[in-house]
């Protein structure tokens, strides 16, 4: 049995071996594969490990900017990171998966030395049945990445038809989501779970149509140790969109901890045609 097949999916996933250029090489996954490519969540996951895998990496992660440049085809890339700028405690990272000479997705990353200072957690915790008391959603497309994560919605589950809604459908949703088989949290698999939310203009529309995440941002405002008391308990996400058009739409979204503390909030445009 090879190394990586031992590892949990997610970590196979995120595995690189080092180049002698400097880049990562990384595969892509079937078991995270989406409807024409890899699910952006794994795509984000996959930049971010590589930048943490850097050899002048400082800190923890604080924020992650995604852009989904051009398909990623099924095989191999090669990820390159570039360290722009650091200071004591604030770096600068970026990122990029390249296969061939098309950089597929790049990426921009804040990393930081946190310290103690003054805290004010002001946001509440949606009001939300514990995860026991809602039912794992069974029948799902037939989309591998879906098969990675247990999702149990409170509310927004989406239902798509052959035709559309005779009026717009509301945008949010509210579920626990984990990793499955279970895992333990961690930034890396935090910024993965940043888009498992199904998008947002099938729910409204209840229409399967062309649709593809263009840029998505990841603010992390839980530090490692708080993600480690998270273990691998489903988190609470909520996501919700306020403005369609022109073929774009919105999505902003919440990550919440089992113990009520906001883990992540996130961000991100959407292409769609009709």
């Amino acid at each position: 049995m090879s190394d990586t097949a031992a590892l949990h999916p997610f970590d196979a996933a995120t595995s690189f071996t080092a180049g002698s250029d400097g880049s990562l090489a990384g595969t892509t996954s079937p078991a995270y594969w989406n409807m024409v490519g890899p699910f952006g969540g794994i795509t984000a996951a996959q930049l971010l490990k590589a930048a943490m895998d850097h050899p002048a990496r400082i800190g923890e992660p604080v924020a992650q900017t995604v852009n989904f440049c051009a398909p990623i085809a099924e095989g191999a890339f090669a990820v390159r990171v570039k360290e722009v700028r650091s200071g004591r405690s604030v770096q600068h990272l970026y990122a990029e998966l390249v296969q061939g000479e098309t950089i597929a997705a790049n990426a921009t990353m804040v990393f930081a030395r946190r310290t103690e200072t003054w805290r004010h957690h002001a946001s509440v915790m949606p009001v939300a049945p514990p995860p026991d008391a809602v039912p794992v959603l069974g029948r799902k497309p037939p989309l591998a990445w879906l098969d990675a994560y247990e999702f149990r919605y409170i509310s927004g589950l989406p239902i798509m038809g052959s035709e559309a809604h005779a009026t717009p459908q509301a945008a949010q949703s509210l579920l626990w989501v984990a990793d499955q088989p279970p895992r333990p949290l961690d930034h890396v698999a935090l910024a993965s779970l940043c888009d498992i939310f199904i998008v947002r203009v099938f729910q409204v529309r209840g229409l399967r149509i062309p649709a593809a995440t263009v840029s998505m941002t990841s603010y992390f405002h839980a530090d490692a140790a708080e993600l480690a008391e998270q273990g691998s308990r489903p988190v609470l996400a909520r996501a919700d969109s306020i403005r369609f058009g022109d073929q774009f739409h919105d999505q902003q979204a919440e990550l919440w901890s089992a113990a009520g503390r906001l883990l992540a909030t996130t961000t991100q445009v959407v292409w769609f045609r009709e």
